[in-house]
């Protein structure tokens, strides 16, 4: 991206100023707008996490979720599912969040629980999820609410 000042009457040029998309200054536009891989841009840079505390009753949930800011609706690329239900940890194994939002995971701590959940939802204000979720396949076993905080 670049920066630069126009002469208006009376006042003399500057001179143009280029940055690169982490904000740094740059000697040239062609640095400026470099392919990702030569700024050594990590996969941190497209990830972020959120935390949702599901909600049934009973039952709290505690998620940490990471997905892609860059996508619409979020791609969900990870993330726990750390407390609340049995056999904890789970691994969030993939999902979006956007207008909707649909979370699958694996259980990965012991026990005799079921072996995966999927969480549906729909957006609401404030800041939340309301719907269903369910195990080994199923989706709309139990009724939830699932705070978003991020």
């Amino acid at each position: 991206m670049s920066t630069q000042a126009r002469k208006g009457k009376g006042q003399t040029r500057a001179e143009h100023r280029f940055h690169n998309p982490q904000g740094a200054e740059v000697k040239t536009r062609d640095e400026a707008f470099a392919a990702q891989q030569q700024l050594d841009i990590t996969d941190q840079a497209v990830s972020t996490e959120c935390k949702l505390t599901l909600h049934n009753g009973a039952v709290t949930f505690a998620l940490t979720v990471k997905y892609n800011p860059n996508t619409y609706p979020h791609v969900v690329t990870g993330g726990q599912i750390t407390s609340g239900i049995c056999g904890a940890p789970w691994d969030i194994t993939g999902g979006f969040i956007g207008q909707n939002m649909r979370l699958d995971a694996k259980r990965a701590g012991q026990g005799s629980c079921a072996n995966t959940i999927t969480i549906v939802g729909e957006y609401q204000n404030p800041p939340a999820y309301r719907g269903t979720y369910g195990f080994d396949g199923a989706t709309s076993s139990f009724k939830h609410t699932s705070l978003y905080q991020c």
